[in-house]
C-alpha cells in the first residue's frame, strides 16, 4: 500500500518498528511515509474518533477502531462509480493516489528475490 499523500511505496523493513504511520481516511486504511510525516500536518487529513478525537484509527474487517480509547464503529463504504474504469466495481476514493503501473513489476522482482528464482515467479 502506498503513502496516501505522495504515493511512495514501502521498502523491505529494517529490524525494529516501522517508521510508517497508519491512519484512516474516508473509512479506508492508509499509510503515511516518514517524509510526509515531517513535511506535512499528516494527521489533519485523517478521520478522527467520534469519542476522543484521536487520529489513531485502524480499519479492519469492516470496522474502524480507535487505538487510544477502543471505540469501534462500522466502516461506511462509499458507493461504486458506475462510470469508472471498473464499470461500477471500483470504489470511489477521495485522495487516493493514482494507480502505480510499475507495481506488478515490483511484486514480481520481490518474489524472485524471496523465492530465489532468476526469472519472474511462476514461469
Amino acid at each position: 500500500m502506498p503513502c496516501f499523500r505522495c504515493g511512495a511505496r514501502q521498502t523491505d523493513p529494517a529490524r525494529g518498528a516501522s517508521p510508517w504511520k497508519r491512519g484512516v481516511q474516508a473509512d479506508h486504511q492508509v499509510l503515511i511515509c516518514p517524509r510526509c510525516q515531517t513535511e506535512h500536518d499528516w494527521a489533519a487529513d485523517l478521520d478522527r474518533c467520534a469519542v476522543c478525537g484521536s487520529a489513531a484509527l485502524v480499519c479492519r474487517l469492516g470496522e474502524v477502531e480507535c487505538r487510544d480509547c477502543g471505540h469501534t464503529r462500522e466502516a461506511v463504504r462509499e458507493a461504486a462509480d458506475p462510470d469508472g474504469p471498473g464499470g461500477g466495481r471500483d470504489l470511489v476514493r477521495s485522495g487516493a493516489p493514482p494507480a502505480d503501473s510499475g507495481f506488478s513489476e515490483e511484486v514480481a522482482a520481490a518474489l524472485s528475490r524471496v523465492l530465489g528464482r532468476g526469472g519472474v515467479a511462476g514461469r
